[in-house]
């Protein structure tokens, strides 16, 4: 991804779904304008979820996923189906393709009652309509072959989309024009070369948008940045790693947070992910700690996630929790036997899909909270650190 791009935990998720040969891939290209799955009269061509991100008109950024028919009876249909609701995890709005002439089915009526269980925006679209003489009244028609009512889709998805519109901002909302934001990023061993991760170029770009200031700075220099402004800055943003030095060299009376709480706000888990924290004053030797992340990266000698916050957390707890680790679409079926699940920021992953985890959590009974708000926790300065976020 370039610094460019639209991130795709950013953009609007559309998932297509429905019956084998009931045209979804076809739908997609219509959509598209382009030849991005294969089209085929042979049922099961989708195998796996398609995912293509690009800007579609007059939507903006999206991430289009195509996946595989939920009547698929093959030996290996139930894993593809599967996949198939692990998409609803990250979709915003789902377009269910049914085959005109056929009409609905019982699958694709369990999937309607799935969307409406899990709040997913949904439009019904009926494939196939220029085979039909009578084309069904109050239904939204298209054909694929012909192009009928495809601009009217995406006006349809662009109208949906806009309900469905994230209006928080990462920081904007926090700060006023002119103001001045002291950001801290270590450069070491664990910093990704000759780049800043998401959630940094996040900030700097929200606070640049909103009019404001941003002051970016390491650790070592913290101190001697804070001297050379001719006044306080209005929030000092801060790695999670280095939250003690930081919090020790900035005043009392300047707000200060990190990157991963302000991620936490920002995707809609901040609350729970509080309550949760507590969590680590009730560890025990023996107890299951999950540590997951929204990406894969390839992990340094002095990684964050496998090696940090382990050896943070044993420290502070004085147990020895064993710790077992999650990364990428990956996360945990089977929940049961965590004491704590301890999550990144999930700047890669959508905000359906953040609160998807901490709901599946909750429902499991395993508090879920996130890597700023339990170092945090731990360095005591967590009720300082939500001020700014309030």
């Amino acid at each position: 991804m370039s610094l460019n791009e639209t991130p795709q935990g950013e953009r609007l998720h559309i998932g297509i779904f429905g019956r084998r040969n009931a045209g979804k891939s076809s739908l997609l290209n219509s959509l598209t304008g382009q030849d991005i799955a294969v089209v085929s009269e042979v049922k099961g061509t989708t195998t796996d979820p398609v995912y293509k991100t690009m800007e579609l008109l007059p939507i903006g950024p999206v991430v289009f996923i195509d996946t595989a028919g939920i009547d698929d009876d093959s030996e290996l249909g139930e894993l593809r189906i599967g996949k198939t609701r692990k998409v609803l995890r990250k979709t915003d709005i789902a377009l269910l393709v049914v085959d005109a002439e056929e009409g609905l089915s019982e699958e694709d009526r369990r999937l309607i009652a799935i969307f409406e269980d899990l709040g997913v925006k949904h439009l019904v679209v009926y494939n196939k309509s220029d085979l039909m003489q009578d084309t069904p009244r109050g239904e939204f028609c298209v054909s694929c072959k012909t192009g009928k009512n495809i601009h009217e889709l995406k006006e349809k998805i662009a109208e949906v989309g806009k309900e469905k519109e994230n209006e928080r901002r990462l920081i904007a909302d926090l700060i006023s024009a002119n103001d001045v934001v002291v950001l801290v990023i270590p450069i070491d061993k664990a910093a990704p070369k000759g780049r800043l991760i998401l959630p940094q170029q996040q900030a700097i770009r929200d606070i640049l948008e909103a009019g404001a200031i941003a002051a970016v700075t390491r650790e070592v220099e913290f101190g001697d940045t804070l001297k050379r402004l001719k006044a306080p800055p209005a929030l000092v943003i801060t790695d999670s790693q280095v939250f003690g030095r930081v919090s020790q060299e900035t005043p009392a009376d300047v707000p200060l947070t990190s990157f991963s709480i302000l991620m936490a706000r920002y995707k809609g888990i901040l609350e729970s992910a509080v309550h949760a924290a507590k969590t680590l004053d009730t560890i025990q030797d023996g107890d299951r700690i999950l540590i997951s992340e929204g990406c894969t990266h390839h992990r340094q000698c002095d990684d964050i996630g496998t090696v940090k916050l382990p050896k943070w957390i044993k420290q502070y707890t004085k147990k020895e929790p064993v710790f077992e680790f999650s990364s990428g679409t990956e996360f945990p079926n089977d929940l049961s036997g965590y004491k704590l699940i301890i999550h990144c920021g999930g700047c890669m992953l959508n905000s359906r899909e953040m609160i998807y985890r901490e709901h599946f959590a909750r429902k499991a009974g395993i508090p879920m909270t996130n890597y700023g708000v339990a170092i945090s926790f731990m360095q005591g300065i967590l009720e300082r650190c939500l001020v700014p976020c309030k």
